[in-house]
């Protein structure tokens, strides 16, 4: 069979109509993905460089959500640490309303209240984690904050253990402090009674002296004891029991020399560590010292904080950049290629024109054997 034969104007007007349908499915491509570089062989240099670009901006998203977790972390930490020094300041309070009361028992009960805070205070640092890590408490919860994608730019944060007040910050609890207690029995406590004799009760460095009369009853004895500072007197009817605080165990003896009472001691004393002046100053000077650390702490996590979310806001910026680069090399620009559509589409019909006008020519020599 004989190959078709195409007269030379009629095929350099199809090679045309051709080349301008190829135009028009590549400017119709453009227009449908928005991309005038598809693949590798559209444009081989813009279509690998934006792939890199765009594969950094995926690393970097990656880090952005990882740096996100972190802030959250820090402040979660910096919430702890704010708490905590609310509530040292209020251990402070009462170790001055300690220092501040003559009574024991007023010491005593501070010195309980201030152990109760530093129970809050482990409390708060071991509440103040966030997604698995905890910067307030201690061993195994260093963060580590990666900023890009090779991991050679970083920060450390290394956690402080605040979980245990007596270590890093140097403030250990209280002991609170117990009573001498003691029992005499009624007849005992007003037995021998007369005029002039007295009654003493000696705790430490302290004696209270308590009058006798010829009608002194146990009750009245009871009442006098337990009207003295830092001293309890309670009675069952039969038996007499007294505790005192402060000083040490007390000693309860009369001065009656025809009918001496036997001398009570008092036992079970322990002394309170805001018993005395000098030991509650040396709490407050601790204080002021844990007060310093915990602020030193805030600041660097106040810093750490702040690096993070500027390397947070950098890095956005960045993954924007990254993405507008790439789609300066791949982005087709549509209004361009809405013109070069009707350019192509009016093209194609000028071409099948001439085609058409190419094949009249042909045919009019056909018609010379007719």
């Amino acid at each position: 069979m004989a190959d078709i034969t195409l007269s030379q104007s009629v095929r350099q007007n199809l090679l045309s109509l051709q080349s301008t349908a190829d135009l028009l499915g590549r400017t119709q491509n453009r227009l449908a993905t928005g991309q005038k570089v598809n693949s590798a062989l559209d444009n081989p240099n813009s279509f690998f460089t934006a792939q890199g670009l765009n594969n950094r901006s995926n690393d970097l998203s990656t880090l952005l959500d990882s740096m996100g977790q972190a802030v959250q972390t820090i402040k979660a930490a910096d919430q702890g640490m704010s708490t905590i020094v609310d509530l040292v300041e209020a251990a402070k309070a009462k170790a001055n309303q300690a220092h501040q009361s003559n009574l024991v028992t007023d010491r005593q009960k501070f010195a309980s209240e201030y152990n109760e805070l530093l129970s809050q205070i482990e409390s708060i640092a071991k509440d103040s984690g966030y997604s698995g890590k905890n910067l307030l408490a201690g061993a195994g919860n260093d963060l580590q904050v990666v900023f890009n994608e090779d991991s050679t730019s970083k920060l450390s944060i290394a956690a402080v253990d605040l979980t245990d007040t007596s270590g890093l910050l140097a403030l250990p609890d209280l002991t609170v402090g117990t009573a001498s207690t003691g029992t005499v029995t009624e007849a005992n406590l007003i037995a021998g009674r007369e005029p002039g004799d007295t009654l003493t009760l000696t705790v430490g460095s302290k004696t209270h002296t308590i009058e006798y009369g010829a009608t002194t009853t146990a009750a009245d004895i009871v009442s006098a004891l337990d009207a003295l500072p830092d001293v309890t007197a309670t009675t069952d009817g039969t038996t007499v029991t007294i505790s005192t605080v402060g000083g040490g165990n007390f000693s309860l003896d009369d001065t009656n020399a025809t009918a001496d009472m036997t001398t009570v001691t008092g036992t079970g004393y322990a002394q309170s560590s805001f018993e005395l002046d000098t030991s509650i100053n040396n709490t407050l000077s601790a204080i002021t010292e844990a007060l310093n650390t915990l602020r030193g702490q805030a600041s660097t996590f106040g810093t750490n904080l702040t690096v993070v979310e500027n390397r947070k806001d950098f890095t956005k910026q960045m993954i924007n950049t990254l993405a507008i680069g790439a789609d300066m090399l791949t982005l087709a620009d549509s209004n361009e290629e809405g013109a070069n559509m009707l350019a192509l589409q009016t093209r194609q019909q000028l071409s099948s024109t001439a085609l058409s006008m190419a094949s009249q020519a042909d045919q009019n020599v056909l018609r010379l054997f007719q």
